[in-house]
């Protein structure tokens, strides 16, 4: 078995492409010897700021042989598609191929195929050029007078066999056993003759060829330095890996900078010292504020210990920072409801106003939410009338990232109640599956409050002027912010109707003249409804995808990715409500309860009941609807079940008005052996009319009971 060793080496890959592009390599190159014939034991990647490599070992020397048959038309078939066989068959003539009797079908040719094996050299010289021409990377570049196309100017192209070289050319570079270590320390021409030679020879080159070895070396190195001046590293997986991505041999140094640019948020600092320089903010492990040190990844190992390099970061550092101390000052003499005014200069969606007409309804919206989560209504209106205002200000508009963040620090600075200022920073989340929401438990009211409006306000607008999700784009975020809204609800167990929030966003846009949106809900109206009533129906009234519906799917797929059965889900959200945080519940105690032995057969006998009754009713041409009539239970099983069923309507109702879901399982769990025992006892189909439509009716009231908890037709067994 052979190893095949590829490096491609070029100026400097940006960091941002290289695992995507090395994944790639190993996927292609797999993918084509794979196509070809070949097997291989295990393939592996690696990616450095000058070059990509990939190793695959366990290749035979030769593909397989390859013999084959091809089925072909009848014999006396057209001359077309005679013809159309030997073409595919890579036959001659007609002559060359076999001819099969059947009796049946009648007689047809069949082209035997033989194909040898191919040397695993002539393949790699094969594949390997085409993958180039055709590289998948995100962009790329063309130089000199060619056409070929790669990320940056390509140098070099490694290609052993079994430590011998493939030959082939592409844009003028031959293949060979050659490449260059690192620009500084090594750039001296060597030859490899194996992937162990190729490691050994670039860390003797000073090139660390895995990215995870970078990664390590960049952590352990900056967590000695911050623990040797007695602090704290602040830890950024990101920018670990995106240092990994800018150096071949990563030394890591300290440098400082003034003390009175701790002033300035640590935020701030953190994010202007990563944005500008991919340098790590350093704290005191007692205080956790930020200390005026930070650390840099310099690629390659200076004479005078990195003196040199450290001053010229540190004199960059000092620029950028004075630059965010004098967005921070500036922005310090502007009071954040000036700021908020100067909304009204920013258009939000040209069919939707400005932001300032956003603030305005998000403001309304949270004050009427903020009674379900316990937050003053005053206090959410007014962190709701805060919480842009930040966007105008200096410090947001170069480091966008800081929105929310910088509207509280302002807010603090004002004076403003800390539960208004932090419901500023917080009621952007969450901005992603993996980040944190605010919570009631945490004293966040305000924030959640805030939040909710927000991402409802998004989706009614969005969904007013037709802008909805499609299966190739979401540009306005729309599947996120329903997720965030499911997480804020689920998560703090809140009891939210949606149908009255989203009329509430409707009527604010409404409240605004905003006239596409007027004219969306006049398509919505009923012929003789008021147009506030159509807003009160307005959110079960959308064309196309419905918002209810929308929201459903957006929950059901995290209900399903938390094990949840697709039918248990159908079957709760066929029924009326759209109190989400009720629906998880009675999912929840849905499932249980069909675990258990009484479930199983209730649901067994729910789906005897209601395929009887659909036959019936099909039969009849009617439905047998309302409650049997008590003289004609003449049966004792019969007249059983009928008490039964008015109990468990009962209990059901009363225990799902206290939210007891569980006792509402409960209560079905008695219609068991009832529903067993008229089964076991009664006839339903008599010759009697009367008394085989009050049976049939008394199916129906199994039916009925069932649907306080569930539709028991939509889950599967």
């Amino acid at each position: 078995m052979s190893e095949l060793l590829i490096e491609l080496f070029s100026e400097e890959i940006p960091a941002r492409m290289q695992v995507r592009a090395s994944e790639d390599l190993k996927r292609l190159v797999t993918d084509g010897i794979t196509a070809a014939g070949l097997t291989f034991a295990t393939a592996r990647a690696y990616s450095t700021p000058r070059r990509l490599a990939l190793v695959i070992d366990g290749l035979p020397a030769m593909s397989p042989a390859i013999s084959e048959e091809r089925k072909g038309p009848r014999v006396g078939a057209p001359e077309q598609a005679l013809a159309g066989f030997l073409k595919a068959a890579g036959l001659a003539s007609i002559a060359d191929a076999e001819i099969v009797k059947d009796e049946k079908k009648g007689d047809y040719y069949v082209a035997r195929i033989d194909k040898p094996g191919r040397k695993a050299a002539d393949i790699a010289a094969e594949l390997i050029p085409a993958i180039l021409a055709k590289f998948p990377w995100p962009k790329s570049m063309r130089w000199g007078s060619g056409t070929f196309q790669w990320v940056r100017p390509l140098h070099s192209i490694i290609c052993l066999l079994d430590g011998k070289v493939v030959p082939f050319e592409i844009a003028g570079i031959a293949s060979g056993a050659s490449t260059r270590g690192h620009r500084f320390h090594g750039n001296s021409a060597f030859k490899v003759k194996s992937f162990d030679d190729y490691v050994t020879q670039l860390t003797a080159h000073k090139v660390m060829l895995d990215p995870a070895a970078r990664m390590a070396t960049i952590s352990e190195q900056a967590h000695a330095a911050a623990k040797a001046a007695k602090l704290q590293l602040v830890e950024d997986d990101a920018l670990v890996a995106e240092n990994a991505g800018l150096t071949e041999w990563p030394v890591v140094l300290m440098g400082s900078f003034d003390k009175d640019f701790l002033e300035v948020p640590g935020e701030v600092l953190t994010t202007s010292m990563k944005q500008h320089q991919k340098c790590f903010s350093v704290r005191d492990p007692k205080t956790k504020k930020l200390a005026n040190k930070f650390i840099l990844v310099s690629n390659l190992t200076a004479t005078d210990g990195g003196q040199q390099i450290v001053s010229g970061n540190e004199k960059v550092i000092r620029a950028r920072l004075s630059d965010a101390k004098f967005f921070w000052d500036q922005d310090l003499n502007k009071l954040l409801d000036v700021m908020a005014n100067e909304l009204a200069g920013i258009t939000f969606h040209e069919k939707l106003g400005t932001q300032k007409d956003r603030v305005e309804r998000i403001a309304e919206l949270a004050s009427q939410i903020a009674g379900a989560v316990d937050a003053v209504p005053e206090d959410a209106r007014r962190a709701a009338q805060l919480a842009k205002a930040d966007l105008v200000s200096g410090m947001v508009g170069e480091f966008p990232e800081l929105q929310g963040l910088m509207g509280r620090y302002y807010a603090e600075k004002a004076g403003t109640k800390a539960d208004i200022a932090r419901a500023i920073e917080l009621h952007y989340k969450p901005k992603g599956p993996t980040d944190v929401v605010p919570k009631e438990e945490d004293g966040d009211s305000v924030a959640i409050a805030v939040a909710l409006a927000d991402k409802l306000d998004t989706l009614v607008g969005f969904w007013a002027i037709g802008e909805k999700p499609t299966g190739s784009g979401d540009p306005y975020q729309l599947r996120r912010a329903a997720l965030g809204i499911i997480r804020i609800i689920l998560e703090n167990d809140l009891r939210v109707r949606m149908a009255d929030a989203m009329a509430t966003g409707i009527q604010g846009y409404l409240d605004q003249k905003n006239k596409v949106v007027r004219q969306g809900v006049e398509a919505w109206a009923v012929e003789g409804e008021d147009l506030r009533s159509t807003v009160k129906n307005a959110y079960d009234a959308f064309t196309g995808l419905k918002l209810r519906e929308f929201l459903q799917e957006r929950l059901k797929v995290q209900l399903r990715e938390k094990g949840a059965q697709h039918d248990l889900l159908d079957s709760v959200f066929a029924l009326p409500g759209d109190d989400l945080a009720l629906i998880v519940k009675r999912v929840e105690a849905l499932g249980a309860f069909l675990a258990t032995d009484d479930g199983a057969n209730l649901l067994a006998g729910v789906k005897r009941a209601s395929n009887i009754l659909s036959i019936e009713e099909k039969k009849d041409k009617t439905t047998f609807s309302g409650e049997p009539e008590g003289d004609l239970l003449a049966e004792p099983a019969e007249r059983a079940l009928a008490s039964a069923i008015a109990k468990a309507k009962f209990d059901t109702n009363a225990a799902i008005a206290v939210e007891n879901f569980t006792g509402a399982m409960n209560a079905l769990a008695e219609l068991r052996a009832p529903v067993d025992a008229f089964f076991e006892k009664v006839t339903v189909n008599v010759s009697d009319p009367a008394l085989r439509q009050n049976r049939l009716k008394l199916l129906s009231e199994i039916r009925a009971a069932t649907l306080n908890v569930a539709d028991f037709s939509r889950i599967s067994g």
